[in-house]
């Protein structure tokens, strides 16, 4: 297996540690930030203010991400974080639910945007595929941290897990010896559809360019990632349950975020009326920023009604004939008189 921690050493009285889980998790948001300044550009808005938007989407999202994994955990019966409060605030040893950093993400994000006077639509519609690249890219820490696993498995591509990482399910060792045993790599299987739901939304953005309205992308995303995650549940034993039914409270979410991404798209294309979309804008509201104009030189009003424009060439050795187009000023002709002779 390999080692969460990349190195640590002593500094003064605190010890610095470097995990693969936030060096992944930082890696992701850097990248979905790439993305999501390309994409902004491209609808013709200023790509670099992601990254102004990321100093208060960023820790949003990870308080976000860390608040509702510990809450999830404590509605799945565990006394673990009650029991040790300070623990909340160890992130680095793993626990972000990406639910929690989306929710607290997006509000950070239109309060962001708000005060930028930038527009909503384009910026999630920018950045929704790009929190699943991010996401994707996270997800091999939790192979590494040994977390997110589903059943055992017979299929070839099943995963060991270590005897102190196993669910209290599957810790007795004569049932489920640790020679044999393997797990679903449900972190592997989410990561795969999130990169297959990317490159669907990307595909979809450049081929119907010129009909996707504002928002349409975002709901096509809310949808998308809310059934996938709602399909992985089916795969999780550690995700607490509602009551005596099979169904997870992430999975519950998941499915509310496809119900509503199915309605907006209803909305967004006439398909269904909601008084609360009324003035849905049809257009992007880009900023651009003022151009001052260049001065011009003219001549002078007394002489361009005697412009003539005329092209002149002059040879080069070895050169093609260039043409330059002048301007010659006409000079009237001079006129001449004839002076007559008298008859004396």
């Amino acid at each position: 297996m390999i080692d969460p921690v990349i190195f640590s050493f002593k500094l003064f009285n605190w010890e610095i540690v470097l995990r693969w889980y936030g060096v992944l998790v930082m890696l992701g948001a850097v990248a979905g930030a790439l993305w999501a300044e390309r994409e902004i550009k491209r609808r013709g808005e200023n790509g670099e203010v992601i990254w102004d938007a990321m100093i208060w989407v960023l820790p949003a999202g990870i308080i976000g991400a860390r608040l509702w994994y510990v809450v999830n955990n404590i509605l799945g019966g565990s006394t673990y974080y009650t029991d040790n409060p300070a623990k909340i605030l160890n992130i680095p040893e793993g626990g972000l639910h990406f639910f929690g950093g989306l929710l607290f993400g997006v509000i950070a994000l239109a309060i962001f945007l708000q005060r930028s006077g930038k527009d909503m639509w384009l910026f999630l519609d920018a950045l929704a595929p790009a929190t699943l690249l991010g996401q994707a890219i996270a997800r091999p820490a939790n192979f590494i941290n040994q977390e997110l696993y589903g059943q055992p498995t017979q299929l070839p591509w099943g995963i060991p897990i270590e005897t102190g990482h196993r669910l209290a399910q599957y810790s007795d060792l004569s049932l489920f010896p640790v020679e044999t045993t393997r797990f679903h790599p449900t972190f592997a299987y989410e990561m795969i559809l999130n990169i297959l739901i990317v490159l669907f939304l990307w595909r979809l953005s450049r081929r119907y360019e010129e009909r996707l309205k504002p928002g349409a992308l975002f709901s096509a995303w809310l949808m998308l990632a809310g059934l996938s995650r709602a399909f992985i549940e089916f795969f999780r034993p550690d995700q607490p349950r509602i009551g005596e039914s099979f169904v997870s409270y992430t999975m519950l979410v998941s499915f509310l975020m496809a119900i509503t991404g199915v309605v907006m798209l209803l909305v967004r294309y006439g398909k269904l009326q909601l008084a609360l979309a009324e003035g849905w804008e049809d257009k992007y509201q880009i900023t651009k920023a003022e151009k001052k104009p260049r001065a011009r030189v003219k001549p002078f009003a007394e002489d361009a009604e005697n412009m003539d424009d005329q092209v002149v060439s002059k040879p080069v050795k070895g050169k093609p004939v260039a043409r330059a187009k002048i301007l010659v000023k006409k000079v009237p002709a001079k006129k001449t008189v004839t002076k007559s002779k008298s008859n004396k």
